[in-house]
């Protein structure tokens, strides 16, 4: 398919533009980590709401039957709900769901760490060097205690850590939009 410097220099510029958001999301994640947690929070909540709605007008108005009636009611009307909550009190809700995920996480790399542990113990004579895995084990455990210990520190790190990405991902997209343009360029002057 051939592209034309038009289509080109948009793709460039939408690219450009997904750089621009990408790059202002790192910077507001990196320099206000708690704010940028809430504002995930409320965006949740928002497709919460947005979801609960289309789902029950659907089933009202739709047509989208899927032989679970009632299931589905329930289903969307506690979307709504738990939307709604969040979007009264969007730090609370920041907080726990933090906290929730924090504990996931860090329940994951207990297990994770504790698994490698006891299979490296157990099968010790079938490797030839056990330190690199029980060395990755402990460091599995000592980061789910800490994560434990601090879950809403460890939110607010991994945050700024998402941040960081975010601002090299947009550099990233800023190298291809300039690729398009100069492909751009190219076709134009052919």
């Amino acid at each position: 398919m051939a592209v034309s410097s038009n289509m080109a220099n948009r793709f460039a510029f939408a690219t450009a533009l997904r750089g621009l958001l990408m790059l202002l999301a790192g910077i507001y994640a990196v320099f206000w980590p708690a704010q940028a947690l809430t504002v995930l929070v409320l965006a949740g909540g928002i497709l919460l709401v947005i979801d609960g709605l289309l789902g029950l007008w659907s089933l009202t108005f739709g047509g989208g039957k899927s032989g679970n009636y009632w299931f589905d009611v329930v289903a969307n009307v506690l979307s709504l709900i738990l939307g709604v909550l969040i979007l009264i009190s969007p730090w609370i809700a920041t907080v726990l769901t933090a906290t929730f995920l924090v504990y996931l996480v860090a329940l994951s790399a207990l297990i994770v760490g504790g698994m490698q542990i006891y299979i490296i113990i157990k099968e010790r004579d079938s490797y030839a060097r056990i330190w690199p895995v029980l060395l990755s084990g402990a460091i599995y455990v000592l980061f789910g205690i800490a994560l434990f210990l601090a879950p809403l520190f460890s939110a607010v790190l991994l945050v700024v850590f998402s941040g960081i990405l975010l601002i090299f991902f947009s550099f990233g997209l800023f190298g291809w939009a300039w690729r398009l343009h100069k492909i751009g360029k190219a076709v134009e002057s052919v």
